[in-house]
């Protein structure tokens, strides 16, 4: 019996990394949500202070991504995203603690998400401390104009300063 081990490499990204971003982007998230951001939107943040973007490698290859803004002591997770071959192979984990441990590093206090009702997502969220903090009515529109809730997490921190 053989074990293959593959290591998550997570790496600050930029702007030179729209591609990889948007190819990650369009395959996880459903369009018929209204979730994904477009290209411009990404590199547009990126250029704002305060934001940064994380890339997930697995054998050189970017397999996911998590997009931060802090503004003083408070941050937003903007976008995690896994490319669908790579689920549940431990990257979003991955992702979601390099996003926490870098918060806490910048001195963020609390940390912020938002997620579609009924994205799977929210158990990983869950088991990463995070809790419910409110609903957005009507806050995701699919392509065929429907509307979803998106509902607020939020997490205390500790800062490493």
């Amino acid at each position: 019996m053989s074990t293959r081990v593959r290591l998550i490499e997570l790496a600050p990204g930029g702007a030179a990394d729209a591609e990889a971003v948007d190819r990650i982007m369009l395959a996880a998230f459903d369009p018929r949500y209204g979730e994904a951001w477009t290209r411009s939107q990404c590199i547009g943040i990126l250029a704002m202070p305060g934001v940064w973007l994380t890339l997930a490698r697995v054998d050189d290859a970017v397999v996911g991504f998590a997009l931060v803004r802090a503004i003083m002591d408070e941050a937003e997770l903007l976008l995690i995203a896994v490319d669908p071959p790579a689920r549940r192979s431990g990257v979003g984990a991955a992702l979601l603690r390099g996003v926490i441990a870098e918060c806490e590093g910048r001195g963020v206090a609390k940390l912020h998400l938002e997620v579609r009702a009924n994205n799977p997502a929210i158990t990983l969220y869950a088991a990463h401390g995070f809790r419910h903090a409110g609903v957005r009515r009507n806050y995701y529109r699919g392509r065929d104009g429907q509307a979803f809730d998106a509902h607020t997490y939020a997490r205390d921190l500790e800062i490493h300063r």
